[in-house]
């Protein structure tokens, strides 16, 4: 059984001086609002609505944790959780991009998102789920360049690739991975990005995203 699937709500912060006091590492999951980051989440965890999934996209406004460890095997989900215990976290933050938010809620958000994943000392890893038929809007590349100075791993879930034959995604897959390597550290050395196809509704690449994400935080 996978570590992840004991991941249990944690605490949702909307401002950065509430972030919680934690030591362990962090996996943050970033994306836009239509890219299946919640059902990504789901379907990782084996919970049906550990994440906020809705049809109406942009929904998550806030960042939410999910801890793992410090609850036991059936424990209710309202129970309270040994914080002694947590191993890691796995952060939901706020879906981008979705044009029915308000102006000055889309600013509050941008910083939010930016200062923690360009501040957060515990976050080890940046899971970047994007829909493999749209990758690398505009706002992913800014999601991008706004964590690849930290130096520490990406990990793109290309979302919805069951929509593709074979052929198709292992193409949008390589140009994928073909724009990742052309960033490159002061000294030209690529940084730790990696990408893989995944698909929430048939489980496509589900182990090998699980067996990532686990490795990133340490589990």
């Amino acid at each position: 059984m996978s570590k992840l699937w004991q991941a249990r709500f944690f605490t949702t912060v909307n401002h950065l001086r509430d972030l919680p006091v934690t030591h362990v590492p962090e996996v943050a999951f970033a994306g836009r609002s239509n890219a299946g980051k919640s059902s990504a989440l789901n379907v990782l965890c084996n919970q049906k609505n550990l994440a906020f999934s809705s049809k109406t996209p942009g929904r998550t406004q806030h960042i939410n944790f999910f801890s793992i460890g410090g609850a036991r095997v059936n424990q209710h989900r309202h129970d309270p959780i040994n914080v002694d215990e947590i191993q890691a976290m796995l952060v939901d933050l706020p879906g981008y991009g979705y044009a029915q938010v308000s102006g000055s809620a889309k600013l509050h958000w941008q910083e939010l998102l930016g200062d923690y994943v360009q501040q957060r000392e515990q976050l080890a890893a940046l899971i970047l789920v994007m829909d493999t038929r749209r990758p690398f809007t505009e706002l992913d590349i800014q999601m991008l360049e706004w964590f690849a100075p930290t130096g520490k791993p990406i990990h793109c879930l290309l979302t919805k690739a069951d929509k593709f034959n074979r052929s198709e995604a292992m193409n949008a897959l390589n140009r994928v991975e073909t724009l990742l390597a052309s960033y490159v550290d002061a000294q030209g050395q690529p940084f730790p990005f990696t990408a893989q196809l995944f698909s929430a509704t048939k489980r496509l690449g589900l182990e090998e995203a699980d067996a990532k994400i686990q490795s990133l935080i340490g589990l």
